[in-house]
């Protein structure tokens, strides 16, 4: 979404209210003249500044719990944008009809926050120390939950500032304000309380001036009957460049007794009226268990008294697939895994199915490795008749599984020779995609989609090391979480030798018919494309909670439907850019059709558009 706005000709980006009129009143102030610019207030929102009758109107257009947008009391629109084109016929409460576009000059940019600014660096240097990340799964964190990620750092970014004192007392503080140099607006906000209050402590001509920052039932911060904001960093940039209220505009931050520095008036990094970011390089981000994350445990009680202890969880209830354990893979520890072979003493298997098929069954378990224990997941061959090409198949698939690790791969640990073959892989406790959508019907749309960028995004790691899976489907992608999927099942799998880009089959076999391109079925040809045919099929069942393909038609009649042109109609309420993206997937010509690594792109700009 943000990236939608921004190419808007009449989105100013981070400007003030009065820079909003400047640019009105150079554009002439005509009456329905308008522009577009990033609220200051509401973190995600945006404000709309109108002229009339030689006048200047600003209003709020709020983004809703829904991923709508709105002016408040005003009808709900899927972007701001909408909101603007619906302004245009309709007045419905505003001053006139948005009737000229006020545009920016040429070759001007909207202007970027100061926050904006440096919001790449604090996302990743927060991934990187909360959760221990680095490299390639560092990177895949970001992707694949910068929604998420950009409103934490959002919300938390003010404990990283040098403004911000922690919870310190009224008399605490005066001191600090007190030390030199006694700048006028010298300032300092402090945490009055664990409900959320805070005080901004100010300097004004050698007193300190305290106001209190109360919190309301939506989380809204603001001084009493001053302006409402989301943020702390929010409030402290608009009393930066104007009182409004206060005895006199914010100047200088306070430092921190810590002695960490600040940086120099005229860096970028410092906001336009009053700089109050620090080096955020110079900052260790709080450890885990601060307000903003929850843990269960200490990390010296993970070790000895809970196994199965999860990394620190957000406060909301979307948990990130770096919460768990699984995120990592299981050889980041060179001393823990050593060898893919499972001893079987430390192998302990619970009674109760989590699956079957023709090669037997999956069972949970506990792995006992040197420094702690793992839940897993054991597939374990039942080979009654000691039938040598099952047991070829069942190596296979570990051979293929041992060579691939990326967070949204279900990775193998390793394999048990014993009473049976037995595969050990990580535990994804949720079980299938489609049977958990089926009982789940409340998962949103953004849920869904979430899930479906992860598939292809471990789908374009296969992709990108000339993997080919042949057996991609919504039976095969495993829920860790309600928000972490990956993808299992490579019993059908292919490695394709660098001087080809397909393998072709030996002949027909007992082939999941309704999920296979044309030309695997006419030409006996898989390869990563044909994968993109299948994840088209598989998103149709994500997007219709679970629902077969092509329920009721037999495998011959699905071949002739397709080779005729027909294809399957959009599941019901399925957003159409997620349907015009499955139908890119069922292009009939392999050449034609998008590889991974467009399709990934396509899912996560629309997960990002409906996150912000």
């Amino acid at each position: 979404m943000a990236d939608l706005v921004q190419g808007l000709a009449f989105f100013y980006g981070n400007i003030t209210r009065e820079e909003a009129e400047d640019h009105l009143k150079q554009g002439g102030l005509s009456d329905g003249l308008y522009l577009l610019r990033q609220s200051r207030n509401y973190l995600g929102g945006y404000a709309l500044s109108v002229a009339f009758s030689r006048q200047c109107y600003h209003y709020t257009i709020e983004k809703e719990l829904n991923e709508t947008y709105a002016i408040a009391g005003g009808k709900s629109h899927r972007t701001p944008a909408d909101v603007i084109d619906y302004h245009a016929q309709e007045s419905d409460g505003l001053i006139c009809l948005l009737k000229k576009p006020c545009k920016r000059p040429r070759g001007v940019q909207p202007k970027v926050g100061a926050f904006e600014d440096i919001k790449e660096e604090l996302i990743r240097l927060y991934v990187k120390q909360t959760w221990k990340l680095q490299g390639a799964a560092l990177d895949q964190a970001i992707i694949s939950q910068r929604p998420q990620l950009e409103k934490l750092i959002a919300t938390t970014a003010h404990e990283k500032m040098p403004w911000f004192h922690g919870t310190i007392t009224r008399d605490d503080s005066e001191p600090r304000l007190l030390s030199a140099p006694q700048t006028n607006g010298k300032f300092l906000i402090r945490q009055r309380d664990a409900s959320g209050s805070f005080a901004l402590c100010l300097l004004h001509n050698g007193q300190v001036m305290h106001y209190r920052i109360d919190k309301d039932k939506t989380g809204k911060l603001s001084i009493p009957d001053g302006k409402k904001f989301d943020t702390l960093w929010q409030l402290v940039e608009h009393y930066s460049y104007k009182p409004d209220g206060l005895l006199r505009v914010l100047t200088e931050p306070c430092p921190r007794p810590d002695g960490r520095p600040t940086i120099p008036s005229n860096h970028p990094m410092r906001l336009a009226t009053g700089g109050i970011l620090s080096r955020i390089k110079s900052y260790s981000f709080p450890k885990p268990g601060h307000k903003k994350i929850r843990t269960t445990t200490s990390s010296a009680q993970a070790s000895n008294s809970n196994p199965y202890a999860t990394r620190p969880k957000l406060s909301t209830t979307e948990a990130m697939p770096m919460d768990t354990e699984v995120y990592e893979s299981p050889y980041a520890d060179p001393d823990e895994l050593r060898s893919t072979t499972v001893d079987r003493k430390d192998l302990y298997l619970e009674d109760g199915e989590l699956g079957s098929g023709n090669f037997g069954t999956v069972l949970k378990g506990i792995y006992n490795m040197r420094k702690n224990q793992k839940p897993v997941a054991v597939k374990i061959l039942k080979n009654e008749e000691n039938n040598v090409a099952v047991k070829e198949e069942m190596l296979r698939e570990a051979q293929v599984m041992q060579q691939l690790d990326n967070p949204y791969i279900v990775r193998m640990i390793g394999i048990c020779k014993a009473e049976n073959l037995m595969l050990v892989m990580e535990l994804a406790e949720l079980g299938p995609l489609h049977k958990f959508l089926q009982k789940n019907k409340h998962i949103s749309t953004k849920n869904i989609t979430e899930l479906v960028h992860q598939v292809s995004m471990g789908m374009k790691y296969l992709e990108e090391h000339n993997f080919v899976h042949r057996d991609l489907a919504a039976r095969n992608v495993l829920l860790v979480t309600q928000h972490y999927a990956k993808i299992s099942d490579f019993g059908l799998s292919k490695a394709l030798t660098e001087e080809e880009n397909y393998y072709k089959s030996q002949g027909h076999g007992k082939w999941p018919v309704k999920w296979y391109a044309p030309e695997c079925m006419n030409f006996l040809k898989f390869s990563c494309k044909s994968d993109v045919w299948s994840f088209g099929v598989l998103m149709w069942e994500a997007f219709s909670y679970g629902q077969k393909p092509y329920k009721g038609m037999k495998g011959n009649e699905v071949i002739q439907m397709i080779e005729n042109g027909g294809r399957m109609d959009a599941p019901l309420n399925c957003p159409s850019e997620m349907y015009n993206l499955m139908k890119k997937c069922w292009t009939y010509k392999p050449e034609e059709r998008p590889g991974f690594s467009v399709v990934e792109p396509k899912l996560r700009d629309y997960y990002y558009d409906i996150s912000h």
